[in-house]
Parts: structure tokens; C-alpha cells; sequence
């Protein structure tokens, strides 16, 4: 087999095949066999036709059609290994001479991964949030787990934010009660906002006993979306009370014998989600400085790929899942659809130049990946997948998708390199040690930088912006 390579751009080539006629000897086989087990001929057992008998009945093109769409992908292959090609994606295949029993000649054109050089990255300064735990910030958590041991008792006078009261509720759409539209005895703490918009105005002032109606837009259930009117008693009104902040309650709620020892554990709690927050902040910057110093040519139709991918789980998923159109987000962001595809196409360069920035430096660094730390890996994907560590691992056998866990903890070693290369300083001046942060943090980081998991959040939380707006708007109606 002869092959030549054609470089069309930096990041797409096309190779030019020549195979003697030869070495389609064994497709030609198995396309007699396939074709033998698919038709009958009279005088003849299934799976015993002779070859010219098929070629004389079905013709000698069926054959050879069904031989070289056996023998292309093997010809394809054997060329991209010859050439040490990196192909991305499909090849677009062109047969450009098929003669009997002389030559197949075929053309094939594919995106590659362009040659990247890495640059001394060692000079990347960074400058990062300074980890500061205030007594506020303590005072807030210990009062939080003082919530959680909060107890309750039935009061006789008007409900107030933060009472727990008990209720029964009736929601009606066009003066028809709901099928689901009545519930008994709902716990529910004022001001909480876990049901629906308004009630902690209809139910605060009212006695045991007490009812009032209002109007609110329903959450879910067979009219969610629409207004409906609903009508709220109190039957019971609870007022809650919080343990003392003493040696007692520290006992009660932690290990801790005293409360100074149990706000001393709350503020060495913060401080290491502090520093965790500070080491994904810290790898984040250093990311985007490594990518300011690489240029990295895109391949098109990965490009195309991977924006069509972004838009169609934006649209399908996050939005379908709120009942929002595409359109109707634009409208509440203030976008235009030329500015959504910019910001998008624009997200799907950055991971698309993470990705291959970050795997040139791995082989560049002769980066492996061990047992231990693919396990490591597994077991947090599973973790966040909400699957067990044995459901996930048989799906992403059974999926192929091994090699793509193996390239997520390398990126993230290769990150690790470069942050440790790198001078971090924090907002007080003071120079910041990461040289033990922990590699799976950072492909955690790399995987949000890849797969855009910031702006997913981001949208999301746009999302669920304009859906609030898109209520305010129909009840202004």
C-alpha cells in the first residue's frame, strides 16, 4: 500500500491511498460469504453459491462495493499510523479509482491535532483571594448548627417570621379545584421560601384557626406554570427555640466538650474551604495565563461540533427542563442570537484549547497515569454522577470512555505542573505554597475549563433568572 500525506492547514490533511488489488483478497472473501448467507439460488445449498454464480446474478459491483467498504476503514488506519497522524473526528472518504483485479485508490481528509510548542511557562504570576475567616463568618456556622437543634413549641398568638406553623391548603385553577391541589398538615417555617411566592404574607399574622387566600404562580403538579388561587389555614403555630451556646450544646452537636473548641473546629472548617476555593482560584488563573501564551489553531468542524453540542443541551436540557424557550431566554438576557453564538463559540475555543494545550504538555512532560489515581478519579466522577463507583465503572468500560478518564487526570497533572511553576500571591502580598495541591483538584478544574461547567452554572443561573422574570411578568398580566 502506498499513502501521502497533503497538509490543507495546520490543523486538517488529506491522505492519498493507493492499494494494490491484491490486498483486497480477504475483504473479497467475506464479502462472497456475507453475500452467500443473504440470497438463495436454485440448485444450490444457502452458503454454497460459487463466486462466479453471484457475480453472474447479482454482479461483480455488489461485490466489490460490499469489499472495499470492509477493506477502508483497515487502508485508512494503516495510513494514519504510517504517517503518525493525531485524526480528530471522521474522515471524509472519496474513492477516486476502483479497477478489477488492479488498483483501489482513495482519498481521505480529516481534522488533526495541530503541533503545539509549549512555552517556558515559568515565569506565570498570579495574583489570588487571601484565605480570611472572620467571627462573623464563624458566628454564622455555629448559629446554622444551632438551627438544626432547634426545638418547637405550640404558641397562642400570631404567627411571626420563623415560626413553624402547621397548614392546609387548596389551590384552584378557574375556580376548579386541582386533582393535586389539596394538602393536610404541610410543616412549613415562615420565611423559608421552600413553597409557594406569597404565602409567607398570607399565612404571617394568623392565628391557629386563621385562613387566608392569595395568588401564586404553582411550581410544579399537573398546572405548574399557571396561576392559581389558593387558599391557606393555620391550624397549629409553633414558635421555635434555639439551644444555648454553651459547653452543653457543644456536647450535644459535635465531639467537642466545650463551645470554644467547637468554633475553633467551625473556623478550621472555613479556613480549608477557604484554601481549597483559593487552589481551584489559583489553578483557574494559571490556565488562563498558559493559554494566553499559546496559539493554538482550531479545527473548524470541531468547532462546529462542540458549539452544536453546548446549544443543544443549553436548549434540550437546562431550558426544556423550565419550560423556557430559547428565544424567550435571549429576550429576558437582553442577547441577541449573534451575541449567544460569539459567547458560545468563544466557551467552546477556550475548552477546546485547554484540552489540547494541556495534552501537548503531558506528553511533552512524559506524564502518566497510574492505577491509584485513575481509581481516585473514577470514584469522584461516580460520586458526582450520583451512580455507584461499580455502576459507573462497568458504564464507562462498556462505553469506551477509559481512555477519555485517563486524559482528564493527566490534563490535570499537567495543570499541577505548571501552577507549581508559577508565583501565586494572595491580596495581602503574601506568596501562596501550592506545591501540594492536590492533582485531583486540578482536573476537576481542567474538566470545568473543557466542558464548560462555569458557564453551564452560569447559564443555569441565568436561566432560572429569566424564568423568575418570565412569572413576575405574567402575573403584572
Amino acid at each position: 500500500m502506498k499513502s501521502a500525506v497533503e497538509t490543507l492547514n495546520p490543523t486538517r490533511v488529506r491522505l492519498t491511498v493507493e492499494v494494490p488489488f491484491e490486498e483486497l483478497k480477504d475483504s473479497l472473501d467475506a464479502a462472497y460469504k456475507k453475500i452467500n448467507q443473504q440470497v438463495t439460488v436454485k440448485g444450490f445449498r444457502k452458503g454454497k453459491i460459487p463466486a462466479r454464480v453471484i457475480d453472474q446474478r447479482f454482479g461483480r459491483g455488489a461485490v466489490l462495493e460490499e469489499a472495499v467498504n470492509d477493506a477502508l476503514p483497515k487502508f485508512y488506519t494503516e495510513a494514519v499510523n504510517e504517517a503518525d497522524l493525531n485524526p480528530l473526528g471522521q474522515p471524509d472518504v472519496d474513492i477516486t479509482e476502483l479497477k478489477d483485479g488492479e488498483v483501489l485508490a482513495f482519498t481521505a481528509e480529516v481534522d488533526v491535532r495541530p503541533e503545539i510548542e509549549i512555552p517556558d511557562f515559568s515565569g506565570i504570576e498570579v495574583e489570588v483571594d487571601a484565605i480570611e475567616v472572620s467571627d462573623e463568618d464563624v458566628e454564622k456556622s455555629v448559629e446554622q448548627l444551632r438551627g438544626r437543634f432547634a426545638s418547637t413549641t405550640d404558641v397562642e398568638r400570631a404567627a411571626v417570621e420563623g415560626d413553624v406553623v402547621t397548614l392546609d391548603l387548596e389551590a384552584k385553577v378557574d375556580g376548579e379545584v386541582l386533582p393535586d391541589g389539596v394538602a393536610s398538615d404541610v410543616s412549613y417555617t415562615i420565611g423559608s421560601g421552600e413553597l409557594l411566592e406569597g404565602i409567607d404574607e398570607a399565612v404571617t399574622g394568623l392565628e391557629a384557626g386563621g385562613e387566608a387566600t392569595f395568588t401564586s404562580q404553582l411550581k410544579g403538579g399537573s398546572a405548574e406554570g399557571k396561576d392559581a388561587e389558593v387558599t391557606v389555614k393555620v391550624t397549629k403555630v409553633s414558635a421555635k427555640e434555639l439551644p444555648a451556646l454553651d459547653d452543653e450544646f457543644a456536647q450535644l452537636a459535635s465531639e467537642f466538650d466545650t463551645i470554644e473548641d467547637l468554633k475553633a473546629d467551625s473556623r478550621k472548617r472555613l479556613e480549608d474551604m477557604k484554601q481549597y476555593d483559593q487552589a481551584t482560584q489559583a489553578q483557574e488563573r494559571v490556565l488562563e495565563k498558559l493559554l494566553e501564551l499559546v496559539e493554538v489553531p482550531i479545527p473548524e468542524k470541531l468547532l462546529a461540533d462542540e458549539v452544536q453540542t453546548r446549544k443543544h443541551n443549553l436548549e434540550h436540557h437546562q431550558l426544556g427542563q423550565m419550560g423556557l424557550t430559547i428565544e424567550k431566554y435571549l429576550e429576558f438576557q437582553g442577547k441577541t442570537v449573534e451575541e449567544f453564538d460569539a459567547e458560545t463559540s468563544e466557551q467552546a475555543i477556550k475548552g477546546i484549547k485547554t484540552q489540547f494545550v494541556l495534552d501537548a504538555l503531558v506528553n511533552k512532560e512524559k506524564l502518566g497515569v497510574n492505577q491509584e489515581e485513575l481509581t481516585e478519579h473514577l470514584m469522584r466522577r461516580a460520586a458526582s454522577s450520583g451512580m455507584s463507583p461499580d455502576q459507573f465503572a462497568q458504564a464507562v468500560v462498556e462505553g469506551g470512555q477509559v481512555p477519555m478518564l485517563v486524559g482528564e487526570v493527566a490534563r490535570g497533572k499537567a495543570l499541577a505542573v505548571v501552577v507549581e511553576a508559577a508565583k501565586v500571591v494572595d491580596t495581602n502580598g503574601e506568596v501562596v505554597d501550592l506545591s501540594d495541591e492536590d492533582e485531583e483538584q486540578a482536573a476537576e478544574t481542567v474538566e470545568a475549563a473543557v466542558d464548560g461547567d462555569d458557564e453551564v452554572k452560569a447559564e443555569e443561573a441565568k436561566a432560572e433568572e429569566a424564568k423568575a422574570e418570565e412569572a413576575k411578568a405574567e402575573e403584572a398580566k
